[in-house]
């Protein structure tokens, strides 16, 4: 059933767009579509994002790049991406991922959300028109923009005008924007405000730390708030155990990430596996 899904998809790209699948490596695998660029393979994995405090429901997925050279040896997605990078191709990479993650999120489960995608912070201060490319391929496969959420990691752009830019395009597209791993080092309050995001990703260190300071611990409802506020729903990530859950299920996070809910797994396994929430 994929292969001939793929195979129809590559014919109405081709013709629409004048985009050839097979120059992007892209070929149906089994029940999954994997790619051969530049001497790596990938693959699409997807972790579940829960929506809090409604019965837990599955809000939707975040998709993860999972780069090997050949079947066997991982690496990671920085080296992959790092790699692409410096043989010039970064922008024709970052196409493949997102292309790849498209036609994999395709096939998990008809209830599976929104569809959560990094970008890489150099393609936001190099590339115009940001978007554009990829709201075809969306539309080619039956996908609004608005069911698409861009992960920014805006502390990695320095510049405010082009990080201002970049988000209006892709905002002007109906693409959902999150401003990603908030708390770290470098986040800047005052972009916040200006940025107007529809999520705020917290990160990881955030509901780790609060295990163990009670001080975060209280202070976590109120960034919560304050995201609220600002029209902006709060997702604290990096949850890996049963206290971090409660934790975060106490700062009134209306979304919910991390292992101890689900980990990145390939489609396959979310469509024969439940996705209720397992925690009570």
């Amino acid at each position: 059933m994929v292969q001939q899904s793929f195979e129809k998809l590559k014919e109405a790209l081709k013709e629409a767009l004048y985009l050839d699948l097979d120059e992007l490596g892209l070929s149906a695998q089994g029940d999954e579509v994997v790619s051969k660029y530049i001497g790596l393979q990938l693959r699409s994995a997807f972790q579940p994002i829960y929506q809090a405090g409604q019965q837990d429901k599955l809000y939707g997925f975040e998709a993860l790049l999972r780069p090997s050279i050949g079947e066997q040896d991982a690496v990671s997605p920085v080296f992959a991406f790092s790699f692409a990078d410096n043989q010039g191709r970064l922008v024709k990479f970052d196409r493949v991922a997102r292309t790849l993650h498209t036609l994999n999120y395709l096939h998990l489960p008809e209830d599976k959300g929104l569809l959560f995608l990094n970008v890489h912070p150099k393609l936001l201060v190099s590339v115009n028109a940001h978007g554009k490319v990829f709201e075809r391929i969306l539309h080619a496969n039956s996908v609004p923009t608005q069911q698409v959420v861009i992960e920014i990691l805006e502390s990695a752009v320095e510049v405010d005008r082009q990080l201002t830019e970049a988000i209006d395009n892709y905002r002007d597209r109906g693409y959902q924007i999150a401003l990603d791993d908030f708390g770290s080092k470098h986040s800047n309050l005052d972009r916040l405000w200006r940025l107007s995001p529809h999520y705020v990703k917290l990160d990881l260190s955030l509901i780790r730390e609060a295990e163990t300071n009670t001080r975060v611990q209280r202070a976590l409802p109120k960034l919560v708030e304050m995201f609220t506020e600002l029209g902006a729903k709060a997702v604290i990530e990096g949850i890996e155990n049963e206290t971090q859950y409660r934790i975060a299920l106490d700062s009134g996070a209306p979304l919910l990430q991390g292992y101890y809910l689900g980990k990145p797994e390939f489609a396959t396994h979310w469509r024969e596996a439940s996705l209720e929430l397992v925690p009570t």
